[in-house]
C-alpha cells in the first residue's frame, strides 16, 4: 500500500481554519515528536512554493541564523 504523505496532510487540513492550522503547528513543535516532521515539511513546502524569491531568501537567512 503506497501512502502519499503530501496529499494526506493536505486532505487533513483542507477544511481547517487559520487558528486550527496555527494550533497544529504550535502543538507539533511543543510536543517535539518525530512523527510531526513529515507534516511540518509539507507545510514548509507549500509555503516555499507559494512565496516569492525575496521571501524565500528571508526564510533561508532565518534558518541559517538559527542553526
Amino acid at each position: 500500500m503506497e501512502i502519499n504523505i503530501r496529499q494526506h496532510i493536505k486532505n487533513n487540513f483542507k477544511d481547517s481554519d487559520i487558528n486550527e492550522i496555527k494550533e497544529a503547528i504550535n502543538g507539533n513543535i511543543n510536543t517535539n515528536e518525530e512523527l510531526a516532521l513529515p507534516g511540518m515539511g509539507v507545510f514548509f513546502e507549500i509555503i516555499w512554493q507559494n512565496c516569492d524569491n525575496a521571501f524565500q531568501n528571508e526564510m533561508v537567512k532565518l534558518l541559517k541564523n538559527n542553526l
